[in-house]
């Protein structure tokens, strides 16, 4: 065979497993809900973050605040994430200084806060508003979805792994209190379609 001609080959062989890889990969993707089609930057290096990588989890957004009589629930929440993540779930935090001004450091200091005091693994994200006027667009779907405004630092909201909405909790109730993990294991024994 020439020279030529084996190159031609490998060039269609190798255009012919990436075409089937792609599609392989295209079709095996789960389409992204609405609420998770979205993108956030990380609170550590503000490196943005799309939302649809947790499509087909269980998740936990909640609101936070270094300087609230709430922040110890961040140990909660960690517990509950440790417990729960290789099952389906995952929390997402977003600090927010809406409540009593009580977020009102740096994204940096933020994270380091996070880590130093309770070694919070979840993924958090940049300070932002969950309420008011002008929500960041998570926090403006979900109360669109439930009818309920954040009303204090680590509110909750529960979704499923289809992207709905499930419940939301006020911050009163602990992240590891049975109301909330029980639908946790309800909903991380029930099956995507």
């Amino acid at each position: 065979m020439p020279h030529k001609t084996i190159r031609q080959v490998f060039t269609w062989v190798f255009a012919l497993l990436a075409f089937l890889l792609g599609a392989h990969t295209v079709n095996a993707a789960p389409s992204c809900s609405p609420l998770l089609s979205q993108t956030f930057p990380r609170l550590q290096d503000e490196v943005p973050q799309n939302l649809c990588q947790y499509q087909g989890k269980v998740v936990l957004v909640v609101n936070t605040a270094s300087f609230c009589g709430f922040t110890s629930q961040y140990e909660g929440l960690e517990k509950v994430y440790a417990k729960y993540k290789d099952r389906g779930l995952v929390v997402l935090g977003f600090p927010s200084n809406d409540f009593g001004q009580q977020e009102p450091g740096s994204n940096k200091e933020i994270a380091d806060f996070c880590k130093n005091t309770y070694d919070v693994k979840f993924p958090m994200f940049s300070k932002s508003s969950v309420s008011g006027s002008n929500p960041n667009p998570l926090f403006k779907m979900l109360i669109a979805k439930t009818g309920t405004t954040p009303k204090w630092n680590f509110y909750k909201y529960l979704i499923d792994r289809n992207g709905n909405v499930v419940d939301s909790y006020g911050s009163m109730t602990k992240p590891t209190s049975s109301s909330i993990t029980a639908e946790i294991e309800k909903l991380l024994g029930e099956k995507s379609p």
